[in-house]
């Protein structure tokens, strides 16, 4: 099962990248490159533990729907959202939150299972892993400007 991690600072509070992180509100905008929204479960927002939303999207050209559920809220330092339904075999994305430097580091583990056995494998290897890391970097960007920008006022 591939792994990725990926560490980004943020010059602003914990409290704030947290919160950033958990809402469906921004989580649409940050992914607006997928044309990702909140179809069903909690469409606004701040998510909660136990909480489940469904995400449709575009990925990889083709319109996809998957639903994941909140299993862990550690405030301000943690949440863990899990695939329940969607293209996965599975999924488990980890996002820490640690005081640093002044601002945040903020990390996502993001593990995943591909489905179709063997040539789910292969799909990995030859693209998939790659536009994963691509997609949570993109938004991890996205949300360290909005966080920044906030931040400032």
């Amino acid at each position: 099962m591939p792994l990725i991690e990926h560490r980004q600072f943020i010059k602003a509070p914990v409290e704030i990248c947290f919160n950033l992180a958990r809402n469906v509100d921004i989580h649409t905008q940050t992914t607006s490159k997928t044309k990702e929204r909140a179809a069903a479960g909690v469409t606004e927002g701040l998510l909660e533990q136990g909480d489940t939303v469904t995400w449709e999207a575009i990925h990889l050209g083709i319109k996809q729907r998957l639903t994941a559920k909140v299993t862990l809220m550690e405030h301000p330092h943690k949440f863990v959202d899990v695939m329940v339904k969607g293209a996965f075999h599975s999924f488990t994305h980890t996002h820490h939150f640690l005081e640093a430097d002044g601002g945040t580091l903020m990390i996502d583990q993001f593990q995943y299972q591909s489905p179709f056995g063997i040539i789910g494998i292969a799909a990995d290897k030859l693209f998939l892993e790659r536009y994963m890391r691509k997609f949570i970097v993109s938004r991890a960007a996205e949300l360290k400007k909005i966080a920044e920008k906030l931040n400032q006022h």
